[in-house]
């Protein structure tokens, strides 16, 4: 009878640890996912949510739901890259086209049809093969994404700043969404809504460091995105020296060398200095980072 009491306590707790295994991701916040960590592993980004996956679509949450089970840890969750476009009847979707001919079964701009209308055509993944997915709406992503992902929120033409980050605060996904901008005008407008939010800022070189720095954006709510091309070595060393982590694009070119060359190449990129890599190949990544 007392072997039967400690088997069940065992195991009630082994259920209690385990249960409590997602919510490390709830329980942090994004500086902690998108700050530099001495002595991890690199974390890899997924472009647009989906890279040539077959039969996983680029910003599809069906892909992002496969991708959190195959790649990442609860202590550092994959983090998806994704677009953020507008429907005729401002309904903020997941599209990186402004046409919805090459992703969908759609034709014509997405602005010009409403949600209603585009909750009819079904995704297809990057090699034109169709799957029974249905754009998603922003606001569904991260609502999901607690607990499984981390975010980094491309925001395209159409859409306000301001309704992004207003999204954001409703479904309280601060705690693990970056938001991406382009120059440091933006970076300074998305930290005046919220400067508890973290920014994906571009940084290439002192200036631009200096640029978003003078605009008062602090060092630890950014995310430096340092081009597609690896940076001098000095550059990811003044970085990190203020804890900035740094996301080197390997998409493109880069994933290109690493196919031709070997996947060896990714781990040559990590330890180079970069804390995150930005690809379309996020399966052969994890398989050379893990």
């Amino acid at each position: 009878m007392k072997n039967r009491f400690l088997y069940l306590f065992v195991a009630a707790l082994a259920v209690a640890c385990s249960s409590r295994t997602p919510s490390k991701i709830a329980s942090n916040n994004a500086a902690q996912y998108f700050s530099h960590q001495p002595g991890t592993r690199a974390n890899i980004s997924v472009h647009r949510g989906g890279g040539d996956l077959t039969g996983y679509p680029e910003n599809c949450l069906e892909s992002f739901q496969y991708l959190s089970k195959q790649i990442g840890t609860p202590d550092r969750p994959v983090v998806i890259e994704c677009d953020i476009d507008l429907t005729k009847d401002s309904v903020m979707v997941m599209m990186h086209d402004a046409t919805l001919d090459r992703t969908t079964t759609g034709t014509g701009k997405l602005i010009d049809h409403t949600y209603a209308e585009i909750q009819q055509y079904r995704l297809k993944d990057n090699m034109g093969n169709l799957t029974s997915y249905k754009i998603p709406t922003l606001e569904e992503i991260l609502r999901w994404g607690k607990n499984n992902v981390t975010y980094t929120l491309d925001v395209k033409r159409n859409v306000s700043f301001a309704k992004v980050v207003d999204m954001v605060r409703r479904t309280n996904a601060g705690v693990y969404v970056a938001v991406i901008t382009y120059n440091a005008k933006d970076a300074a407008l998305v930290h005046s809504l919220d400067p508890a939010l973290m920014i994906s800022v571009t940084i290439r070189n002192r200036a631009e460091y200096d640029r978003l720095h003078d605009l008062g954006i602090p060092d630890n709510r950014m995310v430096a995105f340092v081009g597609v091309t690896e940076p001098p070595k000095e550059l990811y060393e003044f970085l990190h020296q203020k804890g900035i982590a740094c996301i080197l694009g390997t998409l493109g070119n880069l994933d290109k060398q690493a196919a031709a060359k070997g996947n060896q190449v990714y781990r040559n990129f990590a330890e180079n200095g970069a804390d995150i890599m930005s690809t379309d190949r996020p399966l052969e990544v994890w398989q050379t980072v893990k």
